[in-house]
């Protein structure tokens, strides 16, 4: 008759190493044609935690030992880090099931069991999964890549199987899942480079001279060193505006991408200094009121 677990602990062994021999070899279940015994699944846990240590020390090693020597964006360095994780962990996982002898065809009814759960509950959590591995392949963000995601504004730090960390300007860190990369629109500002068009409006009197104005906003964008040369700085000649002449200072940066109202706030103050010095008139709003009628019974 076959002793149960507790009986075995209890009963008195001959010696130490016949005790751990028979807690060991004590069968739990039955998985197919394999017998699950607590040395078994024992084995398979520390080999399975050694796996995903090992994986995500090759990873990181893949990236800032090997991939570094290379010029090869950092976000393209981290994608290709994570894919060949993903590789090794499930490379590893059949090799460490084959080497400790488990059945693998009866898998097929945890699959199908997986498959019922996620028919029920889990379809969310596939769904992101199956984005992050899009993400992944296609790279449509990266990391480093500044995005903006619905109402989310930031620079992707992290893409893990699941979700995607931003940061945004204030520093704090919003996980947003997968599946909104793939289902919603995606502003991607650094996507082919980090060389982005910023455009600022700029209004000045009728009575201004629109090329000294273009020559000294031309000037401000030169003399920051925030604004790239190349490409060249522009300023647009936009409209007769109702109150004023509309331009549109246009300039080219990499340093300011994340922070464009920065940027705005230094031009538009050197702005304000030189228009000051040279006299040149910043109009607010106005309105003429023509009364044409209505004044009869005032004259009596």
């Amino acid at each position: 008759m076959k002793q149960n677990l507790k009986e075995i602990v209890a009963e008195p062994a001959e010696g130490v190493l016949e005790w751990f021999d028979r807690i060991f070899n004590y069968s739990l279940i039955h998985l197919g044609e394999t017998e699950l015994t607590i040395g078994l699944i024992l084995t398979l846990i520390i080999s399975l935690v050694l796996l995903f240590v090992v994986a995500e020390w090759l990873r990181k090693f893949i990236v800032n030992k090997v991939l570094s020597r290379y010029q090869i964006e950092v976000g393209t360095r981290q994608t290709i880090g994570i894919m060949i994780k993903y590789l090794l962990i499930l490379a590893g996982v059949f090799s460490i099931l084959q080497t400790n002898g488990i059945d693998l065809s009866a898998f097929g009814i945890l699959a199908g069991a997986i498959g019922v759960g996620i028919g029920f509950g889990l379809q969310n959590i596939t769904n992101n999964f199956i984005s992050g591995l899009i993400i992944l392949f296609e790279q449509p963000i990266k990391i480093g890549d500044r995005i903006e995601v619905g109402d989310v504004s930031g620079d992707v730090i992290k893409i893990s199987a699941r979700s995607t960390m931003i940061v945004t300007n204030d520093n704090i860190s919003i996980i947003v899942p997968n599946s909104q990369f793939i289902d919603s629109q995606v502003i991607n500002w650094s996507h082919n480079d980090r060389n982005i068009r910023f455009n600022f409006p700029v209004g000045v009197s009728y009575k201004e001279d629109p090329e000294k104005v273009r020559g000294i906003l031309m000037e401000v964008a030169k003399n920051n060193p925030g604004v790239l040369n190349t490409p060249q700085t522009d300023v647009l000649f936009d409209e007769y505006g109702d109150n004023s002449l509309n331009f549109i200072l246009r300039v080219w940066t990499s340093e300011y991408i994340d922070r464009p109202k920065v940027l705005k706030s230094q031009l538009y103050y050197e702005i304000f200094k030189r228009f000051s010095e040279e006299g040149i008139e910043i109009p607010f709003p106005q309105r003429d009121i023509h009364l044409k009628s209505g004044f009869e019974k005032w004259e009596k």
